[in-house]
């Protein structure tokens, strides 16, 4: 009996990933917003803002292939890291940048929860 390790690693890196991005927007999205304060507010906006940004780099990352000679472990790692990196990357621009979404998602949620 053989046991392939390589795709064991595959499914537990996969796992860990999609873990992580579920616990994380489960917090962001799934909170009673209805008796905050306006900093959770806010705060829930620019969550939701670096996590659409967060999409649109990923997409982008797509679109180059850089790991096309790598190993499949090598690959899987660098998968992960790269989502971690990419996260870090989209909360620093959101942090450091206006691009408008958060102040948009604030505003309306202002207006529809009085």
């Amino acid at each position: 009996m053989s046991i392939d390790v390589s795709s064991l690693y595959n499914g537990y890196v996969n796992n860990a990933i999609e873990s992580a991005a579920a616990t994380r927007t489960d917090q962001a999205f799934n909170r009673d917003l209805n008796n905050s304060t306006d900093e959770e507010l806010m705060s829930a906006c620019k969550q939701f803002e670096s996590y659409f940004v967060e999409m649109m780099f990923k997409e982008m990352l797509k679109t180059v292939n850089v790991d096309s000679e790598m190993s499949a472990p090598t690959k899987n790692l660098m998968n992960y890291f790269k989502d971690n990196l990419t996260q870090e990357y989209a909360k620093s621009a959101t942090d450091t940048s206006d691009f408008g979404l958060a102040h948009m998602l604030y505003e309306q949620m202002k207006r529809t929860n009085g």
